[in-house]
């Protein structure tokens, strides 16, 4: 099996100690195809950077913005295929062939979602997930977003906003295109909602979409989304 041409995943991270050497050797298969894995840091307290240097991942430095890692980590990549990935979202072992079929016809896509948590309603709320970014051509970061890099450079990469970026970029490159849906799950945590709680977490992402959609600044709803620490 062959790796995408120039395939590049880029990994933005934040205080991920305790889950980044599981997440970089997940991505074993592929890197052994000849993918690239770039962590871009943003400023961890925890050694994230350090231990996933242990792990032989290449790694950069950025202002701490998940926009600003992804971008800078867009910009160090030798491939000619991006992936953007979460340190808790795992790519299925066949990752690269599926981006590469997918980019064959299309200049982005992105995977169908599968939440892992303890909640019963992860199944349907990740369907309906699916179901509306199939609808909409609108893609989250949880859903492993890949574009090619021309694409990627001629939406304007990802806009430097606390927030939404993934949705701003999702309608950017809608413009170019309909996304590659593809019909094999990535697997994200469902820490926070297990955390939240399910049912507060579904009226927390709606508000704050339904308030992204109406023009409410970005930097509004990262203070909802996150609180006013981070």
């Amino acid at each position: 099996m062959m790796a995408a041409p120039g395939l590049s995943i880029v990994m933005p991270v934040l205080d991920e100690g305790e889950r980044i050497a599981a997440a970089i050797d997940s991505l074993a298969p592929l890197a052994a195809r000849g993918a690239e894995l770039i962590v871009v840091d943003g400023g961890s307290g925890d050694g994230t950077a350090d231990r996933a240097r242990a792990r032989g991942a290449r790694v950069l430095e950025a202002p701490r913005s998940r926009a600003a890692q992804m971008n800078a980590g867009a910009a160090a990549a030798r491939g000619g295929s991006l992936l953007f990935l979460h340190a808790d979202t795992r790519l299925p072992e066949d990752a690269d062939r599926l981006v590469a079929q997918a980019l064959r016809t299309h200049a982005w896509g992105r995977f169908d979602v599968r939440i892992e948590g303890r909640h019963p309603m992860l199944r349907v709320v990740a369907a309906m997930m699916n179901l509306r970014s199939r609808l909409t051509g609108i893609a989250t970061g949880d859903q492993a977003m890949f574009a090619t890099r021309t694409a990627f450079e001629q939406a304007g990469r990802f806009p430097q906003q606390p927030l939404m970026e993934d949705i701003e970029l999702s309608a950017r490159l809608r413009r170019i295109g309909r996304p590659a849906c593809i019909g094999t799950p990535v697997a994200t945590s469902g820490r926070r909602w297990d955390r939240d709680g399910a049912r507060r977490t579904i009226v927390l992402m709606w508000r704050l979409r339904y308030a992204y959609w109406r023009g409410a600044p970005p930097a509004e709803l990262h203070r909802r989304y996150y609180g006013p620490t981070r």
